[in-house]
């Protein structure tokens, strides 16, 4: 997961903290495969909510719809867990990002200032979003299943 982590973020967490991450309660890891390991989403559930603590895809598997398929995996055990919405901060100008959580049926709640250190850079917004997870969101999202994404407790992946 740190591999893969490494591969999408600049600011990448290493092994020992994405170990550490896995063994705090309430949080789940999800890994994807494709021809190998290709995409890591980490999720944090917490008094009926669920927080998206980071998705990355590896450049050479992106525009394939593993993120995608990460969202709907990880939104569906957060709903099976009794979650009631679903948050996620997005650097505001991550586009791709924005709008495929726009069509999984995320909106926009909030903004956080200089959230992201861009390094020389400087930093970004964070875009706040959020999903109600009714029985019309389960519904859509329960649908649009078919993963090969693979998810888990603890240090277990």
């Amino acid at each position: 997961m740190a591999a893969i982590h490494a591969q999408a973020f600049d600011r990448a967490w290493g092994p020992s903290e994405i170990a550490q991450m896995l063994a705090s309660p309430g949080v789940l890891g999800f890994l994807c495969h494709r021809e190998g390991p290709a995409g890591l989403l980490i999720l944090r559930l917490a008094a009926g909510e669920a927080e998206i603590l980071t998705i990355g895809v590896a450049p050479g598997a992106r525009r394939r719809g593993l993120g995608r398929e990460l969202m709907i995996t990880a939104v569906g055990a957060a709903r099976g867990l009794g979650a009631e919405a679903v948050f996620l901060e997005v650097d505001d100008g991550n586009a791709a990002a924005i709008g495929l959580y726009g069509a999984l049926g995320f909106g926009a709640v909030g903004q956080r200032r200089g959230y992201y250190d861009r390094g020389a850079a400087g930093r970004s917004d964070a875009r706040v979003m959020r999903l109600d997870l009714t029985p019309l969101t389960r519904y859509s999202l329960a649908d649009q299943a078919g993963s090969v994404c693979l998810g888990g407790r603890g240090s277990t992946l």
